[in-house]
């Protein structure tokens, strides 16, 4: 999983992820737009939706560190499944 702060809103699932070295700005799957900064994709999400109402500080938003669910993947070794039949 890649690092972005999250934030829901009545207009949908608003997103900014970490992609490669620059920071995508979504609504639900509709990107909004790419940046060099978090902030500067904070503020242009809310220069494009203002109905949602975003808060303005990052701090507000739900932060999702990178490789949060590494604890899910599959091992190193790989995983032996039996074949049905």
């Amino acid at each position: 999983m890649l690092a972005q702060y999250v934030f829901p809103s009545k207009a949908g699932l608003f997103r900014i992820v970490r992609h490669g070295r620059q920071w995508r700005a979504l609504c639900e799957e509709q990107e909004i737009g790419r940046h060099e900064t978090p902030q500067a994709a904070l503020i242009a999400t809310r220069i494009a939706c203002p109905q949602a109402r975003l808060p303005g500080d990052l701090d507000r938003w739900r932060f999702i560190p990178e490789l949060a669910l590494a604890h899910s993947r599959v091992s190193a070794e790989g995983t032996r499944w039996r074949l049905a039949g």
